[in-house]
């Protein structure tokens, strides 16, 4: 079997799935049954791939410091370091009935923006799972503090989802799917089985951070499942306390969780990692013009289609870009600095220096976002 094969079978129903599990259901037991759940479906023919959490709180468990762990990156890396170990032998002791080995792989989201990297990624989990190893992924926290600070396992998730052209991101937590309101609060609120398309407002029902077990909570699913849907890749939110919940997800069976339809159109790694991976430094509000251009005929962003900047931001930095209507609906990178942008606001380019480059926002490193 090539590499590619195995990194994404396709026919006769057999399909590449991601796993994420999140921290708190990184418990022995639910590991077991979850390792049981990931032999079955391999026996079916479906490739597995996980994106597990855990280190961190593996790490801080180990050492006996307390419930409540610390908020210092510097201190996390460390805890990370003496956690990751741990991590990995429960999941190699949940796949050992089974005969199955499990392969650790640490990624960062640098791993998903220059090529050379994500082509090598890509590689290294195409051959393991042609030798029939199940690869166990996470984090790099003990050396990649921005991604403690600012990331989680689910974002992580959603770009390997892209990385091995998964069918299936499931995403499991410990709550059934995405629900109409916080149940503590209401108890009236029930599960959402289907979502066709990611917005405002559905981003608002999904509140903030969970557990202090881990980094994430529902907002950072949705956002996660927002990745992979415009990825291609069809998402579900459930219980991983569910008997058989990966088969089920699998199978296609009604209430797994909350579905997340794929969109008809998938993104490029660079253009995920522009719209998803890179925090905005600064923005860019434009006239209608520009925005006919930019959303309806694939255009570059030039200065004259510029009214206004915010933030100090660089070159190559990435930026929104908002509409007439004070909404953003594109991102990009910038190839001009904040200074001379506000400089060149509105100017034609017969208006502007023939030595330098004209372009503020070149169209292959802009992903519109609406």
């Amino acid at each position: 079997m090539s590499t590619a094969t195995a990194v994404a079978k396709a026919s006769d129903g057999a399909r590449t799935v991601v796993v994420k599990v999140g921290s708190s259901s990184v418990t022995p037991a639910t590991v077991d049954r979850l390792c049981s759940d990931v032999a079955l479906a391999r026996t079916a023919g479906h490739t597995v791939v996980v994106v597990s959490s855990g280190a961190i709180a593996a790490g801080w468990a180990a050492l006996g410091r307390g419930e409540k762990r610390p908020g210092d990156p510097a201190v996390l890396q460390a805890i990370s370091a003496v956690g990751q170990h741990r991590l990995m032998r429960t999941w190699q002791n949940g796949l050992d009935p089974h005969g199955i080995l499990a392969g650790q792989v640490l990624l960062a989201p640098l791993d998903f923006v220059h090529r050379t990297q994500y082509l090598h990624a890509r590689g290294t989990l195409g051959h393991l799972l042609e030798l029939g190893v199940v690869p166990v992924i996470n984090e790099n926290d003990a050396v990649a503090d921005e991604e403690i600070r600012f990331g989680d396992n689910d974002r992580l998730a959603a770009l390997v989802a892209h990385l091995v052209r998964a069918h299936l991101l499931l995403l499991l937590t410990d709550a059934p799917g995405l629900l109409t309101a916080d149940p503590r609060q209401f108890a009236e609120a029930s599960l959402i089985d289907e979502v066709v398309e990611i917005d405002q407002r559905l981003e608002e029902m999904a509140g903030g951070p969970g557990s202090d077990v881990g980094s994430g909570g529902m907002a950072s699913k949705v956002a996660a499942a927002k990745i992979a849907t415009w990825s291609g890749v069809e998402t579900i939110i459930a219980d991983a306390s569910r008997p058989g919940v990966v088969s089920a997800a699998l199978a296609g069976e009604a209430g797994v969780g909350t579905v997340f339809r794929a969109r008809p159109h998938r993104l490029s790694a660079r253009k995920l990692w522009i719209a998803f991976a890179l925090g905005a430094t600064g923005r860019l509000v434009v006239d209608e013009g520009a925005h006919k251009a930019l959303a309806e005929g694939g255009r570059s962003l030039l200065p004259a289609g510029v009214v206004a900047t915010e933030g100090d931001f660089g070159l190559d930095d990435a930026v929104e870009i908002v509409g007439p209507d004070g909404k953003v609906f594109a991102k990009g990178l910038v190839r001009l600095r904040a200074a001379r942008a506000a400089e060149w606001i509105g100017r034609r380019t017969d208006q502007l220096p023939e030595d330098m480059p004209h372009l503020v926002v070149h169209r292959d490193d802009l992903v519109l976002v609406r």
